[in-house]
């Protein structure tokens, strides 16, 4: 009898990380009907965070809440209660951005408009229910505010030479001339979960790396953004060469200044859904996510699951949407394309969860 660990991420867009634990489930049980599947669908602090908790920790609870999204129309969403432990007394809170503040919220890109003002919303929620402590996802984010909006939404104000508050956005970054943070609700422990390392400025900033991404792509607003970025850090006694505190837009280094420890997010998933205790009582592990390239070995969760396998002695193995020819594939026993098996990306992005079970049927005959 084999115990297979479920730890895929989300396959960004197409099908989340716990519908393709369970389409890999199906597909392995076709070819090895004992098997017996232990369900820990991953996240590294992006889409689908909250969802991972949700799946596997016992007792977790959605607790719905409707905010402000990215373009300021309202988004039905949720935050997520864990039950009270020794640690947290009053129960932990975990919110993600991606499904308050994403970028997957927005029907066309606002690169000057968008904001995180739902995040902190739902940030703000959660604190009026009594938690003791928070863990927020910033992964797929849609603006570039420096995370203004959050805070403004948790009671600070950004404020122009006027005295009067600066408009929703980066479009009103280049604007702040002082932040009042009398009204800024304390914070509580917050754990900020991200796999993104970059600075809030310079050449590996926010604006400059993940702006474009955001429709931000004149060199020459990419560069006031930035600037603005840089004020805006000091105003907020901020490093902005701090590791991390360019994520999501800045939202990192919002986080930080408003009282939050940065971590790296798969290792912080991991060890919140007891990831570690599974996989070292599993023969093996199946990990994935939508496309596995030459970056997904730098502290995504594929390569960190294989990590922990290796030192368990179960044998990991992967799923991914599509495998490049730059990734490294040594660190996994055996590895299965969508793509490959659909015969197409075309194929395979219009029906993941059919592909996913192809794929847990044929590494399950590698095993054999």
């Amino acid at each position: 009898m084999t115990t297979v660990v479920l730890a895929p991420d989300s396959f960004k867009g197409t099908i989340t990380a716990a519908d393709a634990a369970r389409a890999l489930a199906e597909g392995w049980r076709d070819a090895d009907p004992s098997a017996v599947f232990v369900h820990r669908p991953m996240a590294d602090g992006g889409e689908g965070t909250v969802a991972a908790f949700a799946a596997a920790v016992p007792g977790a609870r959605r607790m719905p809440v409707t905010v402000d999204g990215p373009a300021g129309r309202a988004v039905k969403t949720s935050w997520l209660l864990l039950p009270p432990t020794a640690d947290s007394p009053a129960g932990t809170a975990v919110v993600d951005l991606a499904s308050t503040s994403g970028i997957e919220l927005l029907d066309e890109l606002r690169p000057w408009d968008a904001d995180t003002t739902g995040f902190g919303q739902a940030i703000a929620a959660a604190l009026d229910h009594g938690v003791s402590r928070v863990v927020v996802g910033i992964g797929s984010s849609a603006s570039t505010d420096g995370g203004t909006g959050m805070l403004t939404a948790l009671g600070a104000r950004f404020l122009d030479a006027a005295g009067e508050p600066v408009a929703r956005g980066a479009r009103g970054l280049a604007e702040i001339a002082a932040v009042d943070r009398s009204g800024l609700r304390a914070a509580p422990e917050v754990r900020v979960l991200t796999d993104v390392t970059n600075p809030l400025c310079g050449p590996r900033g926010a604006a400059a790396v993940f702006g474009p991404q955001k429709g931000l792509t004149a060199p020459a607003d990419i560069a006031a953004v930035d600037a603005a970025l840089g004020r805006l850090a000091a105003l907020l006694e901020l490093d902005a060469g701090l590791a991390g505190t360019g994520a999501a837009g800045g939202t990192g280094g919002a986080l930080v200044a408003w009282g939050g420890m940065l971590a790296p997010g798969a290792a912080e998933v991991a060890e919140l859904i007891g990831l570690a205790v599974a996989i070292a009582g599993a023969d093996v592990v199946i990990t994935g996510e939508g496309s596995y390239d030459g970056q997904s070995g730098d502290g995504k969760v594929p390569s960190f699951i294989a990590g922990l396998a290796a030192g368990s002695g179960a044998r990991a193995l992967l799923a991914a949407g599509r495998i490049t020819d730059d990734a490294d594939t040594a660190l996994f026993a055996a590895s299965a394309s969508l793509t490959e098996l659909a015969g197409s990306s075309e194929s395979a992005l219009a029906d993941p969860a059919r592909w996913l079970r192809e794929a847990g049927a044929a590494l399950a005959r590698s095993e054999s």
